[in-house]
């Protein structure tokens, strides 16, 4: 799980520490139990996993509060991101999510009225599960007006609940989730069970109020019961040598027979990155006034770049039906080309970097300017397109 920046995705954990505690119980992978949500299948009109190649190219978008009023989501820069990742990007699909039904809705009409895709995800977290469902249930709705409308759109009904849900690892916040895990304070048999219960009751509410393709976004080495759900959706943030031993490990979520779409790929710009996969991010050293990188970290947007395209090709090559770059952009972490300590851009995952017109002032506007990434997705988007 990479890390975003705000409160309610703003914690990570390695992988192996998760699932070293399912494995401890004899789990990991098993199929959950607990009810059932009729999927919708694949049809010859709306195919999913193709021979030839990719279906959908798409970038995540996140809507929130922010962390000052000025980095907060705002209808007139979405706007004008829409309109970029369209026409410059050149993406057929957003990935619109986060909270805030109001944020998550505005976008996703917006990107339906530029004739996007629209891939809808609420992500509310750190609250009771009653209102996470409400969230996603009044999310969900708009959803199939949507779609209704004849807008093309799927939705989501979330991402890694075991971290971002209160009740399946015990802790408030995902910041205590993380830290009883580190501490080896969780009944793995409970929590696992309370995994499983939870996404049944979200593919349920999910179901109750949309009628297209639902999906849920997995860590890559998450049990999850994809019976409940019509695309299997991954977060991926491997990093082999071979371009091969990513056919053999993304070639286990095709047994299923359904679309598979990597609901979030990439890496940060700098050296090394792609090693430390989904926690490339933790680079940052957060009890420092104002925040600084640690270590001696060497910037390189095309590290970044090559890893996304690296990755593409991995994608066209199994004919995967979706996949979504993380992430547009991080306007809470901008770029000082001229002092790297402070250069928090490089702890992003993004494909564009912020500008600050004045990086000392915390309230100073600010803009984004395309990195490598973007330009390398942007060549390879537009050439899928082409073909289409």
């Amino acid at each position: 799980m990479e890390n975003t920046g705000n409160t309610q995705r703003g914690a990570g954990i390695s992988r192996a520490r998760f699932l070293a505690g399912a494995a401890a119980v004899g789990v990991a992978g098993a199929v959950g139990t607990a009810g059932r949500a009729q999927a919708v299948p694949a049809t010859a009109t709306d195919p999913g996993n193709r021979p030839g190649g990719l279906r959908r190219h798409g970038v995540v978008y996140t809507v929130g509060a922010g962390e000052t009023p000025g980095t907060a989501w705002s209808a007139r820069r979405m706007r004008a991101d829409v309109r970029a990742i369209r026409d410059e990007l050149h993406a057929d699909t957003l990935d619109v999510t986060g909270d805030g039904v109001e944020r998550l809705t505005a976008t996703a009409a917006e990107a339906a009225e530029r004739g996007l895709h629209v891939w809808l995800q609420p992500t509310l977290g750190d609250v009771p599960q009653r209102d996470i469902l409400e969230h996603l249930a009044e999310t969900g709705r708009f959803a199939e007006r949507l779609r209704r409308q004849g807008a093309s759109v799927e939705l989501s009904v979330g991402c890694e609940f075991w971290l971002f849900v209160p009740g399946i690892i015990p802790g408030e916040t995902a910041v205590e989730r993380i830290e009883n895990i580190q501490n080896g304070t969780v009944d793995w048999e409970s929590a696992l069970r309370c995994l499983d219960r939870f996404t049944a009751r979200a593919a349920a509410v999910g179901r109750s109020v949309f009628g297209g393709r639902l999906s849920y976004a997995a860590a890559q080495d998450d049990r999850v019961d994809w019976t409940l759900f019509d695309v299997i959706g991954i977060d991926y943030y491997s990093y082999h040598p071979r371009p091969q031993d990513y056919v053999r490990e993304l070639r286990r979520y095709l047994r299923w027979g359904k679309p598979l779409a990597i609901t979030e790929f990439g890496t940060c710009a700098y050296v090394g990155a792609p090693k430390a996969g989904g926690m490339a991010w933790d680079v940052v050293d957060h009890d420092k006034e104002p925040p600084e990188i640690k270590g001696d970290l060497v910037r390189s947007e095309r590290v970044q770049a090559e890893y996304v395209t690296d990755l593409l090709d991995v994608f066209e090559s199994m004919g995967l039906y979706a996949v979504m770059a993380f992430e547009f952009i991080a306007a809470d972490a901008p770029h000082r080309p001229d002092d790297p300590r402070h250069d928090l851009d490089m702890a992003t995952y993004a494909i564009t970097k912020t500008l600050k017109d004045d990086p000392d002032d915390p309230s100073s506007d600010w803009h984004w300017e395309p990195k490598q990434a973007f330009h390398a997705l942007a060549r390879r988007y537009e050439r899928a397109a082409g073909r289409a």
